[in-house]
């Protein structure tokens, strides 16, 4: 079985992360963190190649948010511009959240993708990232009513056996997508043999990407790159573009897969190259 699975031989998919819930403007002044920024941030990074961009949002005082008024202007920003990026909504958020809460901006927005968080862990060793399995077959469900592709986000095995799980339960079709997530604390550490592990262990039909947390993102991106894997970049998962060195934007981080894809003789996938290769058919 290849390594690639169902990903294309010649093209590679990127997805930017641009906010995430995690990093601040003091951790890196560049990060976007309002709708409008955000939005800016993701047109920038389509035109340097990027073909999905996954949205977290924040409140006013740039906090962690579910509010669907940030969720749609930002979404409303982008597709004014005509920008044809493949979005892709988060469904997680911290305990208190109700499950309505969590899907609503996919729902009434329809994106092609969002994301599903594959289980429950203990995150950055500082609370519980809640994914019980009630939610997980009500989160499958809807993005079935919807018309919405699973991004199945895995940080560590069980949480590929869960998602497993849900495959032959019905509530994902496959072809699944994956995006292998290394290096949070709480999870599977950002190595090339966990990266390789994981891989070796997905179902045959699916799509794949990874990304590593910090230090360690780009030796993830070189093994994703070489098991041909699809990439996932951006401020979520790392401000800085080398040890100490804060990055300019997110768009420098799309800019580097790029030239590291064309010494493979790649290239980087369009979103409607992207919208084929993961099995998306619904015009948006």
């Amino acid at each position: 079985m290849k390594t690639s699975r169902l990903n294309d031989p010649n093209k590679v998919i990127v997805t930017v992360a641009p906010t995430g819930s995690e990093p601040t403007k003091k951790d890196n002044p560049a990060l976007p963190t309002q709708p409008k920024a955000v939005a800016e941030t993701v047109i920038e990074c389509y035109k340097a190649g990027a073909a999905v961009a996954h949205i977290h949002v924040r409140d006013d005082d740039d906090n962690p948010s579910m509010a669907f008024n940030k969720f749609e202007e930002t979404v409303n920003l982008i597709r004014e511009a005509a920008c044809p990026i493949l979005l892709n909504l988060t469904s997680s958020g911290t305990q208190g959240l109700t499950y309505e809460d969590r899907v609503k901006p996919f729902m009434k927005l329809k994106p092609e993708i969002a994301s599903f968080d594959a289980g429950t862990m203990n995150w950055r060793h500082s609370f519980v990232a809640m994914n019980e399995p009630k939610f997980l077959e009500f989160l499958g469900e809807k993005t079935l009513e919807a018309g919405v592709k699973p991004e199945i986000e895995l940080f560590d095995m069980g949480m590929l056996y869960n998602a497993i799980y849900y495959i032959e339960k019905g509530f994902i079709k496959e072809p699944a997508n994956f995006q292998i997530c290394l290096g949070a604390p709480g999870g599977m550490t950002a190595t090339p043999e966990n990266l390789l592990y994981m891989v070796n262990h997905l179902p045959e039909k699916c799509t794949w990407g990874a990304f590593g947390i910090g230090k360690a993102s780009v030796d993830i991106i070189m093994t994703a790159l070489a098991l041909g894997g699809n990439i996932r970049v951006g401020f979520e998962d790392n401000v800085y573009y080398h040890y100490r060195q804060l990055a300019e934007s997110n768009v420098v981080f799309v800019e580097r897969v790029k030239r590291l894809v064309t010494e493979q003789n790649k290239t980087l996938a369009t979103p409607d190259e992207a919208r084929e290769i993961l099995g998306i058919t619904k015009a948006m």
